[in-house]
Formats: structure tokens, C-alpha cells, sequence
């Protein structure tokens, strides 16, 4: 199955760092050395919700200074636009007052963005989780890949941020052809290893292999990888039973793997609050960053969304 990328997916132009105050250092690294990479400009986006409040002098009535805030919040990273800038990389600094995910998702819609990078939050019962909310929301719904770095990534400074072996976690579903297709373009943009990896559940096993070896499915994953792109990569795949999130932690430290790639579809309200969805437990636990493409992006690559799986959490590529 043909499936369309846009370009700048693979090699963005321009990347959208979504940032608190204080900055996720570790995050805001990758983004900088994507940025230097692919020589595209990085956008520091930050959206408050604390209000300045200031006094009139003539008539003494307190009010909400938007624009003292604004200005608050754009000091803050002014440090860290200046360490942008002396990478040689063009910063703008954008902040915005309101919720956090409507804002990244509105400001994709009002300009050309080809990649969000965000750290995250270890999951947790309490706390302030980005996971959950602000991710969840972003990575769900977002018009282009979503690259996310999570609490236990390590630092991409010890290996130079090198892109040499990324993991594709796949399935037999349609909208895998779209996932497979971008990994595959990224791989051959850091000529890198792509390794696809497919896990049946037990008690799936009868249904999935219906007569067929493992060995004649991982030929089938293999297919998936457009022709153009399968003769300029190394390519290898995986077909095992088990646990897809305890498989797909499992190859990413077996193999080495420096990214992740995951097709990230619609998760229920009670997925999201347990936390209990493979994409949770995967970003809590990876050692790499991993990058989602969200079912816009697979529907704009010419997938069909299987919507069968609405009433729980699960990735294109795992299930």
C-alpha cells in the first residue's frame, strides 16, 4: 500500500519546542540538535496561566496585566533562546496565555510546523503528569509527528544524538503501511538500521498466525517497507508473543535502538486516567525518544483509522 509523507516529517524545517518554565533540559537537547541537524528554525512555545496582576496608579483597582505577564514569561527564555542562537540556529519565542494542549494544537493549525518536541512526566497517581494531559492530548491529536522525550531517556549528548538503529513497532493493520513508511524515510534520512517489530498478544496467537509461520509474517512486515526505500536501509523484523509493552522495552534495549516510531490512535477516558495503555507505560519506561504519528497524520498519509479499538489505548504498530 503507497502511502504519502510530506518531507518535512522526516526532515523538518521547522520545530515547535513545547517548554515550561523551568525548560525540560534533557527535551529542549534534542530539539536543539534536530534543529542543528536539519538546519530548521526552532520555535521555544510555552503557554502560561498565571496572571500578573498590577495596580492603577490613578485609581489604585487591581487588574490582570496580560501584557506584564506575557512579558514575565518571555524573560524566562530568553536565556535559553540565546543558547539557540549561539548554535547558529534561528529561535523565535512564542508564549501564549490559556491551556496548555489547546494552544500547541491551535498554533500547529496557524502555521507551518513539521515537528513537536516535549518532554514528559513519570506517570504517577499524583502529581503535576503531562502524561495524560498536555501530551496525551498533543500526541492524540496533532497534525504532524510528535517526537517525546520521556523521564528515563538518556542524555542524547553521550552518543552525540546519532540516530543509528530505530525500532518501528508494527502490526498487520492498514494503518501500519503509514507508520512503517515514515520510519523507513527516517532511516534512510540518518542511514540508520530500521528494525520492525510485531508482538502478538497469547491469546491472539491462533487468530494471527492462521496457519502461517512467524517466519512468513516477518516476510509480510518486511513488504511494508516501500520499495524505493527498503534497497537504500538495512532491514530487519521481529515477530514474537507476549506483552507488547514489555516486548517492545525489551528489542528497544536488545537492539540498541537511539528512536522509537509508534502510531498512536484514540484512547478512552478511563485508558487515559489509569495510565494503563501501552503508550503510557512505553514512554514512563524508554530509554529513547520516541516520535508518534496521531491518527490525523496516519489519515493524512492515506490510512484507514480502524475505529473498532475506540474504547481503549493501543498503538498501529503494537496491536
Amino acid at each position: 500500500m503507497a502511502t504519502q509523507m510530506k518531507p518535512g516529517w522526516s526532515k523538518p524545517s521547522t520545530i515547535l519546542f513545547a517548554t515550561e518554565i523551568p525548560a525540560n533540559e534533557k527535551a529542549f537537547a534534542y530539539a536543539l540538535a534536530q534543529a542543528t541537524e536539519f538546519g530548521a528554525d526552532l520555535i521555544l512555545f510555552h503557554v502560561y496561566d498565571t496572571l500578573v496582576v498590577a495596580a492603577s496608579e490613578t485609581s489604585g483597582i487591581r487588574y490582570y496585566d496580560y501584557a506584564a505577564a506575557a512579558r514575565t514569561e518571555m524573560h524566562h527564555l530568553e536565556p535559553l533562546a540565546n543558547r539557540v542562537l549561539e548554535a547558529g540556529v534561528r529561535c523565535e519565542i512564542v508564549v501564549r496565555p490559556g491551556l496548555a494542549a489547546d494552544q500547541i494544537l491551535a498554533f500547529l493549525r496557524e502555521r507551518e510546523i513539521d515537528r513537536v518536541v516535549m518532554g514528559t512526566h513519570s506517570p504517577g497517581p499524583i502529581g503535576k503528569l503531562l502524561v495524560g494531559s498536555v501530551a496525551e492530548a498533543v500526541l492524540r491529536t496533532a497534525k504532524v509527528p510528535v517526537y517525546i522525550v520521556g523521564p528515563a531517556v538518556v542524555d542524547g549528548a553521550l552518543r552525540n544524538f546519532a540516530t543509528n538503529t530505530i525500532l518501528c513497532a508494527v502490526s498487520l493493520l492498514e494503518a501500519s503501511y503509514a507508520v512503517v513508511g515514515f520510519a523507513g524515510e527516517l532511516a534512510a534520512q540518518h542511514n540508520a538500521r530500521l528494525v520492525l517489530q510485531h508482538v502478538i498478544r497469547p491469546q491472539e496467537r491462533a487468530e494471527v498466525l492462521a496457519g502461517r509461520s512467524i517466519d512468513q509474517i516477518e516476510a509480510d512486515l518486511l513488504g511494508m517497507v516501500p520499495v524505493e526505500i527498503r534497497e537504500k536501509i538495512t532491514v530487519q523484523s521481529i515477530v514474537v508473543p507476549g506483552d507488547p509493552t514489555e516486548e517492545l522495552l525489551y528489542q528497544g534495549r536488545a537492539q540498541q535502538a537511539d528512536l522509537i516510531v509508534l502510531g498512536a490512535h484514540g484512547a478512552s477516558a478511563f485508558a487515559a486516567i489509569t495510565r494503563h495503555g501501552v503508550v503510557y507505560k512505553v514512554l514512563a519506561h524508554v530509554h529513547c525518544p520516541v516520535i508518534t504519528l496521531s491518527p490525523v497524520v496516519l489519515a493524512e498519509c492515506g490510512a484507514s483509522v480502524d475505529k473498532h479499538h475506540a474504547k481503549e489505548a493501543y498503538l498501529a504498530g503494537v496491536f
